[in-house]
């Protein structure tokens, strides 16, 4: 990569960032190009070259978001933490990032709008689900996910989680509401009705030192 094409990068990191800031303050409608021109320290028209439109600086946003999210998961999922632990990390880091969003914002990954549930699904597909495979693969071989539950089954539930965000009106104007519901349904989808185990969720201590 040559200077110039270093600088243009920076420049648009320089963006995304002012973006995400701003948006996550005040909500993507309360915020003008003008306002993330100048945090940026870069001209509209600068915008406009780059992304195209607000709405193209959405969608750049969000891919960006998910692309850093999904890579710190994966790092831990392929990290050496004990298997419960990392669970408990995936709900604390998925409730903290709801919390400090604008719900306006924050309805933005979760939107009906065909183009950006396009872009969300297909982050999903590329670095969403082989980072939740891995981590049912893990916990699978640690003797924490029964056995006898198929991966065809696990990926149905999978889907049926993902999907129901899009049908349902969950997040709300008051961001603690968010941060508890958040929190509430990361613990359904990991640990279901009966609440996270007693004794650490090990299937059998045979499995789990095997």
């Amino acid at each position: 990569m040559d200077g110039f094409q270093r600088r243009k990068e920076r420049k648009k990191e320089n963006i995304r960032r002012a973006a995400f800031e701003l948006f996550s303050a005040y909500g993507v409608q309360k915020v003008s190009i003008s306002e993330i021109a100048e945090k940026a320290n870069v001209s509209q028209v600068t915008i406009y070259n780059y992304f195209g439109s607000k709405d193209g600086l959405l969608q750049d946003v969000i891919v960006d978001c998910m692309n850093k999210g999904w890579q710190e998961y994966r790092e831990l999922v392929e990290s050496d933490i004990a298997f419960p632990e990392m669970i408990d990390q995936f709900i604390n880091e998925k409730t903290q990032f709801t919390g400090v969003l604008n719900p306006e914002f924050l309805q933005s990954f979760i939107s009906n709008d065909p183009e950006i549930r396009r872009v969300v699904e297909e982050q999903f597909q590329t670095h969403g689900l082989p980072v939740l495979l891995k981590l049912i693969e893990k916990g699978k071989s640690q003797g924490y996910i029964n056995q006898d539950i198929s991966v065809e089954a696990i990926l149905k539930y999978i889907h049926m989680f993902k999907e129901a965000k899009y049908r349902l009106d969950t997040l709300s104007d008051d961001p603690k509401r968010n941060l508890r519901l958040s929190r509430e349904l990361s613990a359904l989808f990991f640990y279901g009705l009966m609440g996270k185990p007693a004794n650490g969720g090990r299937q059998n201590d045979q499995a789990g030192r095997q």
